[in-house]
């Protein structure tokens, strides 16, 4: 039976944007569109679930057989640079760029037969964090919202005023991590800052010196008179839900629990150089935090994996501060007996071409590429379909984007069967024709 989840409900009336900016939201150091954020997400319907998400998103796409997928037996111009090493799965070998995850193999499974019919970065990013084609031309606009946006929609935060959906340290150049037609509350809230940073803080968690915790506590106490203001001054609709947005805003930037969740000096050094002393590592780490403070999705971008020239050299910059942090994270997780609620997700917009180009580089190829998913009750050590010998193409079980999204949907506890409506107001599906991936389950 179709499922179809109502929008948020138009609250009891409006206040103006005037008297909103004469209060002094801009000088608690938020915007408009930021105040609605945060305190929407935690006002989902949070459907019982304990699982979060984690992801690593590889923009450009991780070379495939560098990586998860490597073919040793292949000539040169295929194989690569790299030679394979045991992992503690027997029978799957992974790249000697990757002794972590071997380390930790036998809690991860990979999906070797990714398959989508696009190699331009801008429609394949869309595909692969939707579910579903979208522009064909670059940094076109979104066409429907992101897998973030859908779990946080869909389950709400599980611990307010956590948001439910975050992005490490900023959402991707494309816009691809958006809401769309879900609506800006389920846009992601950005970090927007390094957590490697020595001076690691969030702008929006911060007060502006000229304000002081007492302050802006009497603002909130100013802010309840407004409850007797004519709520239709504001008719456009983008302060709909004000009333009930500025509260939960103001705790986020007063209160203690949101700000030592983002505060990562609480971590044991031993634990922080496990996790690695980089950006994807302290990313991971504070991932791990944000998760266990209420946040269903946080999204870690990781940079530019786009290797077309000397693609040995982008790899050496990546492959081990990446093999570090998942490694780190799955550790830490499996010790806090956390895996089981928290997936792991490693992915880019498509992988590289089997065969090395003339610049030594590997070009976009999104016909059979791999992926990591572990985690939340995935089974664990698991290897599901196979590239043809060389790369090229899938030789057994062809995934597909929704397949992935339906997966994690699925084992989320989001019912798969769940629609959203568009801006047209048409009912449109989470997943489309994805079925989960039952190897995984």
């Amino acid at each position: 039976m179709l499922q179809l989840a109502s929008q948020p409900s138009r609250p009891r009336g409006y206040v103006s944007r005037r008297s909103l900016l004469q209060i002094g939201a801009p000088a608690l150091g938020l915007t408009l569109p930021q105040l609605l954020e945060q305190e929407a997400q935690g006002a989902g319907s949070n459907a019982g679930s304990r699982k979060s998400l984690i992801v690593f998103w590889t923009d450009g796409g991780v070379s495939q057989q560098d990586t998860w997928d490597m073919k040793p037996d292949s000539p040169p111009e295929y194989r690569g640079m790299y030679q394979p090493i045991r992992t503690s799965l027997p029978g799957v070998v992974l790249s000697e760029r990757l002794p972590g995850q071997a380390e930790v193999m036998e809690h991860l499974s990979l999906v070797r037969s990714v398959h989508h019919e696009n190699g331009i970065h801008a429609p394949s990013s869309h595909w692969m964090q939707t579910g579903y084609f979208g522009p064909t031309l670059a940094r076109n606009a979104a066409q429907k919202p992101s897998f973030g946006s859908v779990v946080g929609r869909s389950l709400g935060s599980r611990r307010p005023p956590m948001p439910a959906y975050v992005t490490i340290p900023k959402s991707e150049a494309f816009g691809y991590q958006g809401a769309v037609y879900l609506g800006k509350a389920w846009n992601p809230f950005e970090v927007g800052a390094d957590p490697n940073a020595a001076d690691f803080k969030v702008p929006n968690l911060t007060l502006p010196s000229s304000l002081t915790s007492r302050s802006v506590n009497s603002r909130r106490e100013l802010l309840k008179h407004f409850d007797t203001i004519r709520r239709d001054i504001d008719q456009s609709g983008l302060l709909e839900g004000l009333d009930t947005f500025k509260g939960q805003a103001l705790d986020m930037v007063t209160g203690d629990e949101m700000r030592k969740a983002f505060d990562l000096t609480q971590e044991p050094d031993a634990l922080r150089d496990q996790y690695g002393r980089h950006r994807y590592g302290q990313s991971a780490l504070l991932a791990r935090r944000l998760v266990e403070a209420g946040a269903r999705c946080v999204n870690i971008n990781t940079g530019n994996w786009d290797h077309h020239d000397n693609i040995e050299k982008g790899l050496e910059q990546h492959l081990p501060p990446l093999d570090q942090a998942i490694a780190g994270l799955i550790t830490d997780l499996v010790q806090r007996n956390m895996l089981n609620d928290v997936i792991v997700y490693c992915v880019g917009e498509f992988g590289r071409t089997p065969r090395i180009n003339g610049h030594a580089g590997r070009d976009h190829w999104s016909d059979c590429f791999s992926i990591l998913l572990t985690g939340g009750g995935i089974q664990p050590g698991r290897v599901v379909g196979a590239s043809e010998k060389w790369g090229g193409g899938v030789k057994e079980r062809l995934v597909r984007p929704l397949d992935l999204l339906a997966t994690i949907y699925h084992v989320m506890g989001i019912p798969l069967n769940t629609h959203y409506k568009d801006a047209s107001g048409r009912p449109v599906s989470i997943v489309g024709e994805g079925k989960p991936i039952q190897e995984l389950l």
